[in-house]
């Protein structure tokens, strides 16, 4: 009897695997200076017809380089996908592909490919919202994440809606993102360190506090400059706006990263508990990894060289 019952678990494996993965569609939302911009949709093979929240991700890559299918992302797809969300991969426009490092006196080339990438997220957010019943997607509860660019493009996109910014019009009158999950990023600001006419979304942020690329706190000449998330989390502080602030202590820019796969329990939770249940919170969490070695040699003019 033994011997039967490890032959069928044997057998049942492999449609075990397929079962824990989630289906995938891909599809066009935009048609842009010639090219077409695509969506990956990730759901469980067994949501049916079931009203998800909608997990947005947005690469990274300095605005230069990237795709929304690297195999790494794969295992931040599958997880939320596989806990009851429609998770959606997008394209957009690289800015800086053929541009040189950004510096303070020359910031119009990151300005433009900012921009590039916040208009094509709006664009898939407002295809998202006209698909809703066809998708099955609560458009209440999309939640916007990026790595690197895409975090700051994520973060930018919130910042620029909370203040009626033009590029935010093609969204619908009242709407808000229902999140922000930002794995070291940052808000390109000309007015100082950044303000919000109305309350940003509940936002998480991961970002290592000796990366060079993105800065940790920040950049600026006068008023211009890009703010990192240490900036940011001291300025939701200090306005009582919920976030979650995970200071990664003498990291550099691998925090873009790393937490997509080693951080999954607790993205899941700042879900449920800022986002899900609305808990107003303010946390700072300094977290240090004595075993892991960190690159910080990587700095704006090595990437962009």
């Amino acid at each position: 009897m033994g011997k039967i019952i490890i032959t069928i678990a044997v057998l049942l494996l492999p449609l075990m695997a397929l079962a824990e993965v989630p289906q995938k569609e891909t599809r066009v939302f935009a048609e842009k200076d010639g090219l077409s911009l695509k969506m990956d949709i990730y759901r469980a093979a067994d949501a049916g017809q079931e009203t998800q929240p909608c997990l947005v991700f947005v690469f990274g890559g300095g605005f230069k380089e990237g795709s929304r299918d690297w195999e790494f992302y794969t295992a931040y797809y599958n997880y939320f996908a596989l806990r009851g969300f429609t998770v959606v991969a997008l394209d957009y426009r690289l800015g800086m592909k053929d541009a040189g490092a950004p510096g303070v006196f020359d910031t119009k080339p990151l300005r433009n490919a900012i921009q590039l990438a916040v208009a094509d997220l709006y664009s898939a957010t407002a295809y998202l919202l006209e698909n809703a019943g066809e998708l099955n997607i609560d458009p209440s509860k999309i939640i916007i994440s990026g790595s690197s660019a895409g975090a700051i493009t994520v973060l930018q996109a919130d910042y620029q809606l909370r203040n009626s910014h033009p590029s935010a019009a093609i969204l619908p009158k009242g709407f808000e993102y229902a999140g922000v999950i930002s794995f070291s990023g940052g808000v390109f600001s000309e007015e100082g360190v950044p303000s919000y006419k109305t309350e940003p979304a509940p936002t998480l942020f991961f970002h290592g506090s000796a990366d060079k690329l993105v800065p940790y706190n920040k950049t600026r000449f006068f008023k211009l400059g890009m703010f990192g998330s240490a900036s940011l989390a001291k300025k939701f502080n200090k306005k009582h706006y919920p976030y979650l602030f995970y200071s990664m202590r003498d990291v550099g820019h691998e925090v873009a990263e790393y937490p997509m796969t080693d951080f999954l329990a607790e993205i899941e939770m700042f879900i449920d508990d800022f986002i899900m249940e609305g808990k107003r919170l303010m946390i700072d969490i300094k977290y240090k990894d004595k075993n892991r070695k960190s690159d910080k040699s990587i700095t704006p003019g090595s990437y962009y060289d």
